[in-house]
């Protein structure tokens, strides 16, 4: 019975939360837009996203373990990929933008925050499309923003890093911006219950999540790749193996030119 009350009070905090989230994206972020200079706003909007990502991880109840170093501004961080919570996890630290793949941008209400918060989706087999993404990365890095990406481009159990599509690296190399790795690992009942992978729906997911006591997680962010003379193919596989040592599993070694098209995977 407790059990249960405890699940609809933090469905009910959920409902709140959501709806809090749409005053900030559709009330506060247009004024803070209008009545602040653009970079200023733009640091605003990141307080007011890290403050929401905060108050979720609370309903969540995360249990976060840090080690490492949070990047510097103008940062690529790349991320093994297990669950949307891997979003929380990093976006209550870091202000940041993430990559996504473009179906997330049609989820309701999730989409349109994500895209309110400045998401960059990815649309897969639209050469202008991906053109204009790796365009946006790049101005973001330029502009002294942190950009969160997850190569591997799907979730998966934890127990394995896939291959790291390297072209998400690109935009980091052309403007000569930090490049780190950051490795996740759930832990306890979170360790089978968090990956968000196959048939998963959010909402259902979400309270299975609600259900459990406490989510346990350690984040990792592991040391800057230098990025002087390397190639994308090279920093990509460097990243999936420092990864991969985190969280000890093993990997097969990378193909040696499957991720050298002039294109950015989700």
């Amino acid at each position: 019975m407790a059990i249960v009350v405890r699940l609809c009070y933090r469905l009910f905090l959920i409902i709140l939360l959501f709806g809090y989230g749409l005053i900030i994206a559709a009330g506060i972020f247009p004024i803070v837009n209008w009545l602040c200079p653009v970079e200023d706003a733009g640091n605003r909007r990141d307080k007011l996203k890290m403050h929401w990502l905060r108050l979720f991880s609370y309903i969540l109840c995360l249990d976060i373990i840090i080690d490492g170093d949070l990047p510097r501004r103008g940062t690529l961080l790349a991320s093994n990929h297990i669950s949307w919570l891997d979003i929380i996890v990093i976006g209550r630290y870091l202000p940041a933008y993430f990559v996504a793949k473009s179906d997330i941008s049609g989820w309701p209400v999730v989409g349109y925050l994500a895209r309110q918060a400045g998401t960059i989706f990815i649309r897969r087999g639209d050469k202008r499309h991906i053109q204009a993404t790796a365009k946006a990365m790049a101005g973001l890095l330029k502009d002294g923003r942190n950009i969160i990406a997850f190569p591997e481009g799907t979730t998966t159990c934890g127990d394995e890093v896939l291959h790291f599509h390297s072209s998400l690296f690109e935009p980091a190399l052309s403007t000569q911006s930090a490049i780190q790795p950051a490795a996740l690992q759930y832990h306890g009942e979170a360790r089978l219950q968090a990956p968000f992978i196959g048939d998963d729906a959010f909402v259902p997911h979400l309270i299975r999540m609600l259900a459990l006591d406490k989510i346990e997680v350690r984040l990792s962010f592991l040391p800057v790749i230098e990025a002087a003379d390397n190639t994308r193919h090279a920093v990509g596989i460097e990243a999936r193996e420092r990864i991969a040592q985190k969280i000890g599993v093993k990997h097969s070694l990378e193909p040696s030119a499957i991720d050298e098209k002039p294109q950015i995977a989700a």
